[in-house]
């Protein structure tokens, strides 16, 4: 037991270590002060360490929720006070929402945002992220009101560019990129306290963090007009969604690799207290960071203590290195950022895809997205992304014609099995998706005419074994499909009709159509037979 402790506690302080920079870099992207990063990184933290499951995913501010907070904000009127409230009651409608999405059990709708949108959420954002972390590293101030137009005054400003921020910058994260093959050591925190020697050595000139002004004042919501809230609410929801998926995405990688169980639901409620934490004392969003959860892991963490000690850890180094965080050059956090998210530039996933032919086109249209248009609104473009590729399939699903593979009872399709065999006038039609509203229409139609397009075929089978249930709209559709066929004469049956399917079809008085339903194929195959 000493032995485990001892890890753990060695594991959080290390943890502690990137935490403190990580959290100055990330409050400087949503444009707010260091301590609000902070603060929330020591109450999330410590709240997910009672609520939590995951044994070694980190709660504390990320680097897509402060994107996606800086966007919000941009977006809400009024001058700083303003500001700061609308992040405060951001972050509360975030607990709010996660604790909802708990409550009703809504965790598996993480699975609506597809992986290559995640991955070309995540590449367009490190991205955009790290190019707003260059003119840090070169000591320069760039705007634009889009990706195309930063760079541009980026570049135009370069020979402007002061050489001690730009060796400094440089010089740390070179020194991260190689202290990444020693995961015992914090390298971070090793750069941080390098960096503020630095500053101490070379005086004044460079461009400070400042001073950090802990306090623990009760937040300050009001005035804020109901319109205001609304529209607020509505830029909160979107930024809950990517936040959750991101941290699930963490927690149940590691919670795999750990052979541990995890919950969807369990995590949200966790993460929605972590983040009322973090809204009592004026924080910003806190989620499950990809890159402190894999320094987690690496450093051996195997306990919760490890978050736990993270937590106070960072809490002790501000609360006495208040001061010297104060000299460190902004160029320090802006090469930890940069470390951070370099991962998330690996082309890998990207080739991936494109060797196998699926999504490639999905996941670079969202990366696309978030560089073309900003992180709120390419995250809204990914989301949509998502929902019309999946209607798209859903939509207009193959329909394959089955035959039976000789000496057997297996139907397959003909079009990938020639040597299946079928009966001359019976055709049997299998779509590759379930019928609902959105495509029951279209399926059936398309039936209809495959089934005309034959003049030899007078006995139809069609098998609905992806359809577990169906809604009115499909059942309707299909009866009315029934009686098309039927009035032309063709007789019809059902193949590998699910319960759920036979329930609907008693209760809507279908007893016809229900005698004609089969658990197999071959099945109604022998009843058309016989």
């Amino acid at each position: 037991m000493r032995g485990k402790f001892g890890i753990n506690l060695l594991a959080g302080l290390s943890i502690a270590g990137l935490l403190l920079p990580e959290a100055v870099a990330y409050a400087g992207i949503a444009g707010l002060s260091p301590e609000r990063a902070i603060l929330a990184g020591v109450a999330g933290g410590l709240a997910y360490a009672v609520f939590g499951r995951s044994r070694q995913a980190i709660i504390a501010p990320t680097s897509s929720s402060a994107a996606i907070l800086a966007a919000t904000l941009a977006s809400m009127p009024g001058g700083d006070g303003r500001r700061d409230m609308f992040a405060t009651l951001a972050v509360l409608l975030a607990g709010a929402f996660f604790l909802f999405a708990a409550l009703f059990r809504l965790g598996s709708l993480t699975g609506f945002i597809s992986r290559p949108v995640l991955k070309g959420f995540s590449f367009g954002l490190a991205l955009t992220i790290i190019v707003h972390q260059l003119p840090h590293l070169f000591g320069l101030t760039a705007e634009g009101s889009n990706m195309a137009l930063y760079l541009f005054d980026l570049f135009r400003q370069l020979p402007s560019a002061q050489p001690v921020n730009l060796s400094l910058g440089t010089g740390a994260l070179a020194l991260l990129i190689l202290l990444k093959r020693y995961p015992v050591l914090p390298g971070p925190l090793v750069v941080m306290i390098g960096g503020v020697l630095v500053s101490r050595w070379l005086g004044p000139g460079l461009e400070r963090v400042g001073p950090i002004h802990l306090s623990l004042d009760p937040p300050v919501l009001w005035p804020v007009t109901m319109t205001e809230l609304s529209t607020l609410a509505q830029y909160t929801l979107p930024l809950v969604l990517i936040l959750f998926a991101e941290s699930w995405g963490t927690i149940r990688a590691l919670a795999l690799s750990a052979g541990d169980d995890t919950r969807a639901n369990r995590e949200l409620a966790a993460l929605g207290l972590a983040n009322l934490a973090s809204a009592l004392v004026r924080g910003m969003p806190v989620g499950a960071g990809f890159s402190a959860g894999s320094a987690a892991e690496a450093a051996g963490a195997n306990s919760r203590l490890a978050g736990l000690v993270a937590a106070f850890g960072l809490a002790l180094l501000v609360f006495y290195g208040a001061g010297e965080i104060a000299l460190l050059p902004k160029a320090i956090p802006a090469a930890v950022v940069i470390a951070a998210l370099g991962h998330a530039l690996d082309p890998q996933p990207f080739l991936r895809l494109w060797h196998l032919g699926r999504d490639n086109l999905l996941a670079l249209g969202t990366a696309a997205g978030i560089l073309a248009f900003g992180v709120l609104d390419g995250m809204l473009i990914a989301i949509g992304l998502s929902l019309v590729s999946l209607l798209s399939r859903l939509s207009h699903p193959v329909i394959a014609r089955l035959g039976q593979l000789p000496d057997s009872r297996d139907y397959v399709d003909r079009a990938r099995h020639p040597d299946a065999f079928v009966i001359h006038d019976l055709a049997i039609f299998r779509p590759a998706a379930p019928l609902f509203y959105a495509n029951a229409g279209t399926v059936l139609a398309a039936v209809i005419h495959l089934t005309k397009e034959d003049p030899a075929i007078r006995r139809v089978i069609l098998s609905l074994e992806e359809s577990f249930d169906l809604d009115t709209t499909a059942l309707d559709e299909l009866t009315e499909f029934d009686r098309e066929l039927r009035r032309h004469g063709i007789r019809l049956a059902y193949a590998r009709v699910h319960d759920h399917v036979r329930d609907l079809l008693a209760r809507a008085g279908e007893k016809d159509i229900l005698n004609r339903c089969s658990y197999s194929v071959d099945d109604a195959v022998q009843d058309f037979s016989e």
